[in-house]
């Protein structure tokens, strides 16, 4: 399909060279026959180039398609239009491009229960929507989970801990930016991801004396203050960390806009949900 519109012998040699490089897999060298190495940067690239045929048969077909390399979600207006395209779909592929669809990947699903590049579908007043699949927001927590391990993150700076989650939330915020779901960001996982950043924070001051000094001097700077007695009392509590990081006390001193201050070498933290509505 390239040699059709470009029969340059370099440019085909480099791409026959990578195709025929074979693949590790547990440390050995493995022989590809056929296909792409996956992962590789040349794999997608060769996959649009190699698809674009079947781009054309879906539209001549006059049929509602979205397409991202190998990845392929197709509409139909029922189930039995959906079951009836896909089995067609499959035939073509194997016939004219001597492709298998994968078993796990292909079915039919409603737009509410699939998921495609991370997202799935809902439908509102003014039309439909796509939001981040709830496997993606899972991800999401376990990524954020694995920085704020308390035994972890409390022997290293917070300068390390605060810009790893920074990176993470920007980054999945970035792509997935086009979705709905500003208030999942608001009143679920802002509170939850910066729970465990008090508790780290908490655990890195370590003593009940050394708790109690940093939120009285920190105290100055919301908006109502706590009396000095109640701080005190909040701080001597013989709770565990993870509910000592949630009482009324800390949670309010080290509010979303103190953990965003930047300090000397460590950045702010960033919160989710204004990162999210900003753009």
């Amino acid at each position: 399909i390239i040699r059709e519109q470009m029969n340059e012998s370099e440019v085909l040699g480099l791409i026959r060279k990578f195709l025929k490089a074979g693949v590790m897999e547990n440390g050995v060298k493995q022989k590809t026959e056929e296909g792409t190495p996956q992962g590789g940067p040349l794999s997608p690239l060769l996959a649009n180039i190699y698809l674009d045929k079947f781009d054309k048969e879906l539209e001549q077909r006059g049929l509602r398609f979205v397409r991202y390399a190998d990845d392929c979600i197709i509409f139909t207006k029922s189930e039995k239009a959906a079951h009836r395209v896909m089995a067609s779909v499959i035939s073509w592929l194997k016939r004219k491009l001597f492709l298998t669809a994968s078993a796990e990947k292909t079915r039919v699903v409603r737009p509410t229960k699939g998921k495609y590049l991370g997202f799935t579908f809902w439908k509102g007043s003014d039309g439909w929507k796509c939001r981040p699949h709830d496997d993606s927001k899972k991800r999401l927590k376990e990524k954020i989970r694995s920085v704020t391990v308390r035994r972890k993150a409390a022997a290293i700076p917070l300068a390390v801990t605060f810009t790893r989650i920074n990176q993470i939330i920007r980054g999945w915020i970035n792509y997935y930016r086009i979705g709905a779901m500003s208030m999942w960001l608001k009143e679920t996982f802002g509170p939850w991801m910066r729970h465990r950043v008090r508790v780290v924070i908490l655990k890195q001051w370590k003593h009940r004396g050394t708790i109690f000094t940093n939120l009285w001097k920190l105290n100055g700077r919301i908006s109502h203050p706590f009396p000095k007695s109640y701080v005190f009392a909040q701080s001597m509590t013989h709770c565990g960390w993870y509910r000592l990081g949630n009482n009324e006390v800390v949670n309010m001193i080290l509010n979303p806009h103190i953990l965003s201050l930047k300090r000397k070498d460590r950045p702010g933290l960033v919160d989710p949900w204004k990162d999210y509505s900003c753009a």
